[in-house]
């Protein structure tokens, strides 16, 4: 923990901020541009130097360089999952949270074993395949075995040949042993975020709870990746403190992870402030991040972090998730309740307000007419292309080998299991032209996996 308290250095953000100002030229963005193209990833300065674009010439030719980025290393594939909330049960006072201890307005709720059965098979039957399991940061009196038998009960859910085939998991930081029990349950990814890296302002809005102990969230990933759990999400809630402080200390903790464990976070999240029940803070950011910064925030991690999977909630709207697909965005939860038993009782008073409600088919209508494939697929988790293991493979590309086929595959499942008509015919025609535009010997082995959905076989995987 000493070691991970050294590694957020606000001196050299603050340094590398100023440099930056003065740095600042049309030739030296260019440079960083050209530099990231080559996939290698950016450091903190050059990084700091990008956050400065405000020439709509040079903001342009940062966005274009982040399409290509994403294109080269993400092809067409879009992934799908929905969060499942499984309590709200919280002993922390953060004042931008509507989950927060002292917000009596809020009902508390922790899901029986049936009732988290309930709301898989509300999931599974709209055709998800992959859930992010949240809750509260307090247990009930079972304690985190509550949080493992939820995980169970979320893999024994079958609807005939539907399941939920990977559960990642949200929940408060754990010490080492549980964690190696958390990896024991048979999850993908653990993912937490620091909420903000800015030590004072983390002070100003974690009031009480184990969550004011700043060091101990910030060395949780250390002590998961400990316990071997490889695969880890971090994440930042944008407006807390200001955006270019977050990402350069993001930097700092991505640059920690890879210099100790030989591999940084397999996913970032970047979440906006959005209003929630009980909470001034969430309603008014103190740190608003308008639409053109928050484009900013996504294309400059994609060059930053080129193999790293960017993850967009339904707090933004519709119209911000599509622009943003292009510029890194490579995960979205979609048809989402933020609040426990919401799937199947439709009721939505959940943790923060939602900017895109729209359903699961309407989601995966509006991905295909847009030309991403909607991925389903979670095999790189149950075939153990994970960690340091995944960015072997992703780096010189052979990823998208298993990737792409499989992104097909699972989107067809979805097609003819799930889809509404109208979507099914967006999709089918997806489809087609993905394969005709195809490498022919790729597009053969890629028609004959298909072939064995369309003959009724399900998670055919590559």
């Amino acid at each position: 923990m000493d070691d991970v308290m050294t590694t957020i250095d606000q001196a050299a953000i603050a340094a590398s901020l100023q440099e930056a100002k003065a740095g600042l030229s049309t030739a030296r963005v260019e440079e960083i541009l050209a530099k990231a193209g080559e996939l290698k990833g950016l450091s903190a300065a050059e990084v700091a130097v990008l956050m400065e674009i405000s020439d709509p010439e040079l903001l342009a030719a940062l966005f274009a360089t982040a399409r290509d980025i994403k294109d080269t290393i993400y092809g067409r594939r879009l992934v799908i999952f929905a969060p499942l909330y499984v309590s709200n049960l919280c002993a922390n006072e953060c004042v931008y949270c509507a989950f927060r201890a002292r917000n009596a307005a809020l009902a508390r709720r922790a899901l029986r074993h049936d009732e988290i059965s309930a709301e898989v098979e509300a999931l599974v039957a709209e055709g998800h395949k992959r859930v992010l399991l949240v809750a509260g940061e307090a247990y009930p009196r079972e304690g985190f075995d509550f949080i493992l038998d939820a995980i169970a009960a979320v893999y024994a859910v079958r609807r005939g040949s539907d399941a939920i085939r990977r559960v990642n998991v949200n929940v408060a930081p754990l010490d080492t042993e549980q964690f190696t029990r958390l990896k024991g349950a048979g999850i993908g990814t653990y993912q937490l975020f620091q909420e903000t890296y800015h030590p004072e302002v983390y002070a100003q809005v974690h009031l009480a709870g184990r969550k004011r102990d700043y060091a101990w969230r910030l060395a949780a990933m250390d002590r998961a990746m400990a316990a071997g759990i490889d695969d880890v999400g971090i994440g930042v809630l944008f407006g807390l403190a200001d955006w270019r402080f977050e990402i350069l200390a993001m930097m700092q903790h991505i640059a920690h992870l890879e210099r100790r464990w030989g591999v940084g976070p397999h996913t970032i999240s970047v979440p906006r402030l959005e209003p929630a029940n009980g909470s001034d803070l969430a309603t008014h950011p103190p740190h608003a991040v308008d639409d053109i910064d928050f484009r900013k925030i996504v294309a400059i991690l994609r060059l930053a972090v080129p193999y790293t999977g960017i993850i967009m909630s339904t707090r933004e709207t519709p119209h911000i998730r599509r622009e943003t697909f292009a510029l890194g965005v490579s995960q979205i939860s979609a048809g989402s309740r933020t609040n426990p038993g919401g799937y199947s009782s439709g009721e939505d008073e959940g943790q923060f307000s939602l900017g895109d409600h729209r359903s699961l088919d309407e989601v995966i209508a509006d991905v295909a007419s847009l030309g991403y494939v909607p991925s389903f697929c979670t095999a790189c988790y149950r075939m153990g292309r994970t960690g340091q293991d995944f960015m072997d493979m992703a780096k010189p590309g052979a990823i998208k080998a298993h990737c792409d086929p499989n992104a097909l595959v699972t989107f067809l499942e979805y097609l003819l299991d799930h889809a509404s008509q109208t979507t099914r015919d967006v999709g089918e025609g997806l489809i087609t032209r993905v394969l005709a535009d195809s490498d022919p010997a790729i597009a053969a082995r890629v028609g004959a996996m298909l072939e064995q959905v369309r003959a009724g076989k399900r998670d055919v995987l590559c």
